[in-house]
């Protein structure tokens, strides 16, 4: 799946139709900078703009995929491939994700230790002392526990994918 090609066709069947990225954005409900991200290729449109587009440009989802118009034999063949790339880009994201909430959770977890390790029990009283213990490990619980929450969900939002 080539991001810039599907990009560039974006682009020009919006110039078809003599829309501005304004115009097209107020349509489906994005902005004009959305739009143009889709079609430098920097972002690729969500499904559930891509159907809007689809629609409104009168070109299927998997010629909009393809990054071209695509006569019948084309177009299964395009479908095959198209759905490959998809998946191949779930999974990357899906992968991507979960690396950044582990290393996050790793991080607070150094970081509440580290913060215990450097506590001056002496200095400030044993109350003192103890409830900032009891707070930073609150807050390490939190933290953490809102990263399982939201490892959780990617796993259900890219279809329960086991490492």
């Amino acid at each position: 799946m080539d991001i810039i090609k599907i990009g560039k066709f974006l682009k020009e069947l919006r110039k078809e139709k003599g829309w501005t990225q304004e115009m097209l954005g107020e349509k489906i409900g994005v902005t004009n900078k959305t739009v143009s991200r889709w079609e430098t290729g920097t972002y690729m449109p969500p499904v559930e703009c891509l159907a809007l587009l689809s629609d409104l440009y009168g070109v299927s989802i998997n010629e909009i995929v393809a990054g071209q118009r695509l006569n019948e034999n084309e177009f299964s063949d395009a479908a095959e491939e198209n759905l490959s790339g998809a998946l191949r880009l779930t999974e990357c994201t899906y992968r991507q994700t979960e690396k950044r909430l582990t290393l996050v959770m790793i991080a607070s977890t150094l970081i509440a230790m580290l913060l215990l390790i450097l506590i001056p029990i002496r200095q400030i009283g044993f109350v003192r002392s103890l409830l900032l213990i009891v707070l930073i490990l609150a807050l390490a619980f939190l933290c953490n526990t809102l990263n399982i929450v939201a490892l959780v969900q990617n796993k259900e939002k890219y279809g329960g994918k086991d490492s």
